[in-house]
């Protein structure tokens, strides 16, 4: 394990160099090698130390038996920042690793130049990492103070509502205005417009009427702050436990948002670095473009065709045309300003989706799987549309009930979608737990059916 450190701390101080000499620009990045186990918790828990929750020992099972069937394997996990973290498995041969060192400043690069990835880290800081290790301690000083059983009740409904966010607004906003003011009486009619025109001496100016505003003052995305700020009968802790969910879902926002790009830009850069590293063994070299070849295929496994895309294999094709066609410079200010949703719609044309081989499919209720018409806006709609919103339902706080009731309403037409009745229902039991009043959703089925669910 020595000789395979040291090796790859000369490594990486070499492909460092050489990134800088190819125009990466990117905060120092602190590597450390892992055990594979620390890995798995560290993907199952989004980041190495994180408030304690049932739900991450359910993903930790999924993700054991995925990793046991030979169906994912994790290289390596990265943290943007300032410094940035990267977490590379002891089980990586010294070849995987020189290439995911590679891969790693690629994403950092990303994560310091793209807006998205930049505005989130100005909001939430430079080191999540440091700070989601203070919020797992605070959470366990309320576990201290209040009982497991309370603590884990309000975690329910703040992780359950982790995605509905609305990074339209900042991540520290004002309360809504709590009155309005009404335009002065007679203003706008044409004959007090007129007799204000007058000679004379001046009409005092009619007193202007404030009322109380409603609440929201307008359909609110932004679930948790709604909560945090406007649940009457919750404590401060919980409020506060809302509120470190939230701000940990606006770090995830850019990872989950230009998830294709970002793959893709760290793969084109490893197979760059590797390409230009001169001072790499010849043997070295081999075995690490053969693993670039296993990260970037278009299949899953031995599959001849996959019913998923793979984010690095699209991305890397995406950019490295890019480059081909436009230069390095129009490829850095596309990545400095896009998400995958530009991505795609603006970068992905037929030629290109034909030689990735992408299609639409329909999946029948026999299990066949039929392929149907391959219009690119559509295909690239298809592929856009698990990443809206979160990859979650929109919906929004629509009002309050005089009874203090929380009033849900799911823009189902937007997301074109209807809601799973069932876990819906859940959901809305953990909130009304916190929330303490009736919360009620007004949605449509699965077969666009009008449905109120409530909780009371």
């Amino acid at each position: 394990m020595k000789a395979m450190h040291d090796q790859l701390e000369r490594y990486t101080t070499q492909l460092e160099a050489l990134a800088r000499d190819q125009g990466l620009d990117y905060y120092p990045v602190d590597f450390e090698l892992v055990p594979a186990s620390f890995m798995t918790e560290v993907a199952v828990y989004g980041l190495p130390v994180r408030m304690p929750h049932w739900s991450f020992g359910v993903r930790y099972i999924h993700q054991y038996v995925q990793h046991r069937m030979g169906h994912s394997r994790l290289f390596e996990v990265v943290f943007p920042g300032n410094p940035g973290r990267a977490y590379l498995s002891e089980n990586n041969s010294v070849e995987e690793n020189t290439l995911v060192v590679a891969h790693v400043l690629g994403h950092a690069d990303f994560a310091r130049n793209n807006a998205l990835f930049a505005a989130s880290q100005r909001q939430v800081g430079y080191d999540i990492v440091d700070l989601a290790a203070q919020r797992a301690k605070q959470i366990a000083g309320f576990i201290e103070a209040h009982g497991v059983t309370a603590v884990e009740a309000v975690l329910d409904a703040a992780l359950a509502l982790e995605p509905h966010i609305d990074v339209n607004h900042p991540l520290r906003r004002p309360p809504y205005p709590e009155y309005v003011e009404d335009a002065p009486k007679g203003s706008g009619d044409g004959f007090h417009s007129r007799f204000a025109t007058l000679p004379g001496e001046a009409a005092p100016a009619p007193a202007r009427q404030h009322r109380r505003a409603p609440v929201p003052p307008h359909p609110e995305l932004d679930l948790l702050w709604f909560i945090a700020n406007y649940g009457g009968q919750m404590e401060d802790w919980e409020r506060d436990i809302f509120l470190m969910v939230r701000e940990e879902s606006f770090y995830f926002h850019p990872l989950f948002s230009c998830q294709i790009m970002n793959e893709g830009w760290a793969s084109y850069w490893h197979a760059r670095l590797l390409r230009e590293a001169d001072f790499l063994p010849q043997h070295l070299y081999l075995e690490a473009i053969k693993t670039h070849s296993d990260v970037v295929r278009p299949y899953a496994g031995d599959d001849q065709t996959a019913l998923a895309i793979n984010p690095y294999h699209v991305g890397f094709v995406l950019w490295e045309r890019l480059v081909e066609e436009q230069g390095l410079e129009a490829a850095r200010r596309v990545m400095s300003c896009e998400d995958d949703f530009g991505f795609l719609r603006n970068h992905l044309d037929e030629a290109l989706a034909r030689e990735l081989r992408l299609f639409r499919y329909q999946a029948r209720r026999n299990g066949e799987i039929a392929v149907t018409a391959a219009d690119l806006d559509d295909l690239v709609e298809e592929i856009l549309a698990p990443r809206f919103n979160f990859g979650a339902p929109r919906i929004a706080v629509a009002e309050l009930g005089n009874d203090g009731s929380l009033i849900l309403e799911h823009d189902h037409r937007t997301d074109g979608r209807g809601l799973d009745l069932e876990r819906s229902a859940k959901v809305l039991e953990y909130i009304q737990r916190v929330w303490r009043r009736p919360v009620v959703l007004r949605t449509v089925d699965g077969d666009g059916a009008e449905r109120i669910i409530e909780s009371r």
